[in-house]
């Protein structure tokens, strides 16, 4: 054997070598989640009807007018009666809360997920090596991180982040944190969890784009575990796929939809503004056609491809897939075919839709761009129902419908949408590592989902409320009797 031939097959060995040290680097950076765990309030902070109706009328901030549209906005919110709420705004006190009232509201929530994601596991806290923890409207110091460690007393060198204002969609954020984390830290187990604060941004104020987020935000969260061990690849329930994140915030439009302001009087809250469903549907379209080629089978794509040349073809004179337009005097390209409508099946690379339940407009808009039937949409449909939403922890009470419903089997496939301010569109794809079937926060309420008609118990009770009922209650609410 002559030295060429020697040298060929080093050649040979060193790049099997590197191909199999590559294998193994990528087995070991896989995120798997082990558990998660959804927070259930306690049945005193319970937000029916009742209650609900005497929140918004003893605001004296508010006209006739105002009065009219919170109950109409409460009648079609596709919301129940069983959502929880904040329980210094259940006492009155939503005028004048105090950074105590903050943090019990906080507390309550991260630490009772995160007792029962312990000891679902079986994991020590010491054992944890990354904790991301995302609150939108609290970012206090010391951070909720080291809130955190100081009560679980955890390791000295664990990786910690506190991210703040970033939405709906933060939960996928930090699971895409934790993600990148896993490339340069091997054999870690990391902790997610999403929650967020109500009770001290409660809105007092009268502006109608402000009033929304009284009407549909609720108390809840989520704790989260993640691990890259493939050791512990058979407790696994979820393996994720892929991972895509847009933000759309260049576009004014977009950035304005969902946005913490103060209205005229001074009052601080949350506007959301009716541009919000096109500045979702926008983010979600850039964002699908990113991921759908990385998720769908080839052969899908050879269709729609087709279909979409073939319709190209009848509108422009040469094959340029992009037309030109100017934005702000500036050109830019913009994709001629949209995926959201244009003839794509995402069910044939995809089980599941965990769609973020943020508002029943916001369910119908994402239904109807992906073409998706009532089934797809009932997990959302019926989390915004029994839950509201819940902000970033709203996709994991969507998760726990499916689960507790046995929809989820070895194998399937389960495409996250999760869209919040920004305005950000945040997607992963999850893979079912076994059948699921744990009944999880849903336990108490799973068999009467769904129900035969959502019916709204605010148009059941308070439909025949009139000018001259409101004018009374305005002038005299303590004689106010709600039967």
């Amino acid at each position: 054997m002559n030295l060429l031939q020697i040298l060929s097959l080093f050649s040979i060995f060193y790049s099997i070598l590197k191909l199999f040290n590559l294998f193994i680097k990528r087995r070991n950076q896989t995120c798997y989640m082990l558990a998660y765990e959804c927070f259930k309030p306690k049945e005193d902070t319970i937000l029916n009807t009742h209650s609900c109706a005497k929140i918004v009328m003893r605001n004296k901030n508010l006209g006739l007018e105002e009065y009219r549209f919170l109950l109409k906005t409460m009648v079609s919110s596709g919301i129940g009666e069983n959502t929880y709420c904040p329980r210094n705004v259940l006492e009155g006190r939503e005028t004048c809360p105090t950074l105590k009232d903050t943090y019990e509201e906080i507390d309550e929530i991260m630490f009772d997920t995160l007792d029962n994601l312990f000891k679902r596991t079986c994991f020590s806290p010491s054992e944890i090596d990354i904790l991301v923890v995302n609150v939108s409207l609290f970012s206090p110091a010391p951070s909720l991180t080291a809130r955190i460690i100081n009560r679980y007393k955890m390791r000295q060198d664990i990786k910690v982040f506190n991210l703040a204002g970033m939405g709906c969609s933060a939960s996928v954020v930090a699971i895409d944190l934790v993600q990148q984390l896993f490339q340069t830290h091997e054999n870690s187990l990391g902790i997610v969890v999403s929650t967020e604060d109500l009770g001290s941004h409660w809105y007092c104020g009268k502006d109608k784009k402000m009033m929304l987020s009284n009407c549909l935000f609720r108390s809840g969260g989520c704790s989260m575990l993640f691990t890259n061990k493939t050791e512990l690849k058979n407790r696994a329930i979820l393996k994720l796929k892929h991972m895509e994140r847009t933000q759309y915030g260049a576009d004014d439009e977009a950035y304005n939809c969902c946005i913490q302001v103060e209205d005229e009087q001074g009052f601080a809250g949350f506007r959301l503004t009716k541009s919000l469903v096109k500045s979702a549907a926008q983010a979600l379209t850039v964002n699908l056609q990113t991921m759908v080629p990385k998720i769908l089978p080839l052969w899908e794509l050879v269709r729609f491809f087709t279909i979409s040349l073939t319709k190209s073809m009848k509108k422009i004179q040469f094959g340029n897939f992009f037309t030109d337009s100017f934005n702000h005097g500036k050109m830019v390209k913009k994709p001629m075919f949209n995926v959201l409508g244009g003839g794509l099946n995402l069910k044939t690379g995809i089980e599941h839709f965990c769609v973020h339940p943020g508002g029943r407009a916001v369910i119908d808009g994402v239904g109807k761009g992906l073409r998706l039937n009532e089934y797809d949409l009932e997990p959302a449909r019926m989390a915004l129902h029994r839950w509201g939403n819940t902000s970033a922890g709203g996709l994991w009470y969507v998760l726990g419908y499916m689960e507790a419903k046995k929809r989820l089997k070895k194998g399937d496939r389960i495409l996250m949408i999760s869209l919040g301010a920004g305005f950000k569109c945040n997607n992963c794809v999850w893979e079912v590592m076994k059948d699921l079937s744990d009944t999880n926060v849903w336990k108490d309420s799973i068999d009467s989902y769904p129900p035969p008609t959502l019916n709204n118990p605010f148009k059941e009770r308070y439909n025949w409320i009139n000018d001259e009922y409101l004018s009374f209650v305005r002038l005299d609410f303590s004689s106010m009797v709600f039967k």
